[in-house]
């Protein structure tokens, strides 16, 4: 196996890493996410009133506990006890500089614990659940949304340390 690929064992077997002699560490990993929805969407959830009730607040708690279930959804992921876990939404109006009828929600998910292992999966996991809650209950108005840029955005914690991903020039 390539050296670096944790999650197998000298024959090739796939092995959930053995975490117990690594000492504890507080850890925080943050993820990004993004859906393009039409103007007309981003405004009725903006006014909430999105017939199947109030988007940002059903996403966000299908988020966490999206995030909080990453161990039963990803086969070799630890289970982990978080000390905060939220998902954040920043809505976008004029997303697309060339198609001014398209908006966004840019879904951002921040878990922190004090453990042996990190929490990237689990914030990657929390995003796309609430992205993914958004279009549920938005696809009846725009089934044309899309779901990307998922990303892991920060890490920190842990032998690797700390990670920030370099944004883009000219973009805050």
């Amino acid at each position: 196996m390539e050296p670096g690929l944790t999650h197998f064992d000298s024959q090739g077997n796939a092995v959930m890493v053995d975490v117990s002699a690594k000492p504890h560490s507080l850890r925080m990993a943050q993820a990004k996410g993004r859906i393009t929805v039409t103007q007309e969407t981003l405004s009725l959830i903006q006014q909430g009133t999105v017939r199947k009730g109030d988007v940002l607040a059903v996403a966000r708690i299908a988020g966490v506990m999206a995030a909080k279930k990453t161990a039963e959804l990803i086969p070799l992921c630890h289970p982990l006890l978080f000390d905060s876990c939220t998902l954040d939404f920043a809505l976008q109006e004029n997303a697309d500089e060339g198609d001014a009828s398209q908006g966004a929600i840019e879904a951002t998910c921040t878990v922190r614990l004090s453990g042996k292992t990190g929490a990237e999966i689990e914030a990657l996991t929390g995003v796309s659940v609430a992205l993914l809650t958004i279009y549920d209950m938005c696809k009846a108005i725009d089934r044309g949304m899309v779901l990307g840029e998922i990303r892991l955005w920060e890490k920190s914690g842990g032998k690797s340390g700390h990670f920030l991903r370099e944004k883009p020039q000219g973009v805050d």
